[in-house]
């Protein structure tokens, strides 16, 4: 009996520690899975925080897979529209492309017959269809949601796909750009998401916006978000006049546009500075220094000065840097030691309005426009003043910068100090 008994006690004991060993594994178990039930909650609590924080941020937004596929859709769709004109246009012989204007032309006009707003990087390009993007603006402007896609195309001969997104609220940008492989054929080679911090449409049909960028302490250097594009299209005569009276100057560099003088005050003039800008302008190549290595010879710097002011050899020895025993003008290169770069400084300048004067005389009203960090399609308005000759050929005769908007611009610093 006794033996008996202490054999079912150990069973009994044996039992007990089982059940005990498996509640211990039943516990664990229970326990594992409530930790990895925890991390999974966790995870998908930070992705989430991290997602919402990235929507905060603006930039690098998670693109749809069906706007990815439109994208990709539309994009080969244009591409194909093209591809006969790029397939037969020259190319040269070097690996980056670069198309001549008349075959972007012709790509802008084949897409413009589909009805697609589109436009170029050529200076001065109008967007062929801009009336849809017009009406976008002027619809967002009222609060109303919508969209629109315009194309660019690029000089390569591949094209860029904007679609600008408005929620009634937020205005988005889906960018994405197509090119061509080395057999030729179309791919998407990138799409964004991003969300406009701000925008505006200015009166005269310039859509300014800025894009949500990284900024410090995530980056150490400032990126610019900023961007202009010109909706309403110059007039012909517009383009014309700013290709030929404007672009070639600028705002940096010389003087003659940011400004003012007439032909009783012209000492202010940075001759020194103007010339190499007159130069390109006449001869249609950038002006060569290697080729004076002692100074600019003086016949030869007064002549291209005074073919298009109306200045004398005299006045240009007495205002200009000019070396007497060597009979030459000095000229240096622009750079650190003489320039300051300024967001001023890299502004278009474009003719906006043309006017004829009873003294046979036009003046052209002049806007800076300036798309680098201010994004302003007019920084300074001018008058600049000109005196076309039967032939073509033009002299400037005067510059003045309206509602004193010389004081919102930078001071002219001279490249060249005696």
């Amino acid at each position: 009996m006794k033996k008996c008994s202490l054999l079912i006690m150990i069973l009994l004991i044996g039992c007990l520690l089982c059940a005990c060993e498996k509640h211990d594994v039943a516990s664990d178990r229970q326990f594992a899975e409530g930790k990895e039930e925890v991390a999974s909650a966790e995870e998908a609590k930070s992705e989430k925080q991290e997602a919402a924080e990235q929507w905060e941020k603006g930039y690098d937004l998670p693109v749809d897979e069906q706007e990815r596929e439109e994208a990709e859709s539309d994009c080969k769709k244009v591409m194909g529209l093209i591809s006969d004109i790029y397939h037969r246009a020259d190319k040269g012989d070097a690996s980056n492309v670069v198309l001549n204007d008349e075959t972007i032309h012709e790509m802008q006009d084949r897409i413009k017959e589909k009805g697609y707003p589109v436009t170029a990087m050529e200076t001065y390009s109008n967007m062929e269809n801009y009336e849809k993007v017009d009406n976008f603006l002027k619809e967002c402007l009222k609060g109303k949601s919508g969209s629109v896609v315009v194309y660019e195309l690029h000089s390569d001969g591949g094209i860029g796909r904007d679609k600008f997104i408005f929620d009634g609220e937020n205005m988005y940008l889906m960018g994405a750009s197509a090119t061509w492989n080395m057999k030729d054929a179309p791919g998407l080679s990138y799409i964004s998401y991003t969300r406009i911090k701000e925008w505006k449409y200015t009166d005269k049909g310039w859509f300014c916006y800025e894009l949500c960028v990284p900024e410090p302490p995530e980056v150490t250097e400032i990126v610019d978000g900023s961007c202009l594009v010109r909706i309403k299209p110059l007039t012909k005569e517009q383009r014309e006049m700013s290709e030929k009276c404007v672009q070639g100057l600028g705002y940096q560099g010389n003087n003659l546009l940011c400004s003012n003088w007439d032909t009783d005050h012209m000492e202010k003039l940075d001759y020194n500075g103007i010339y190499e800008y007159l130069y390109a302008m006449k001869h249609q190549k950038a002006f060569d220094a290697e080729d004076y290595p002692n100074g600019i010879p003086k016949e030869e710097f007064e002549s291209l000065i005074m073919e298009y002011l109306p200045v004398t050899a005299e006045q240009i020895q007495e205002y200009a840097v000019f070396d007497e025993k060597n009979q030459t003008y000095v000229w240096v290169r622009l750079g650190c030691l003489n320039y300051a770069p300024t967001f001023f400084g890299t502004s278009l300048p474009e003719v906006i309005d043309i006017k004829e004067n009873e003294d046979g005389t036009v003046t052209l009203t002049v806007d800076a426009v300036c798309d680098m960090v201010i994004c302003d399609d007019a920084v300074i308005t001018h008058e600049l003043t000109v005196k076309f000759a039967d032939d073509g050929s033009f002299q400037y005769l005067g510059n003045k910068i309206l509602d004193d908007g010389i004081k919102e611009i930078p001071a002219y610093q001279y490249r060249i100090k005696e």
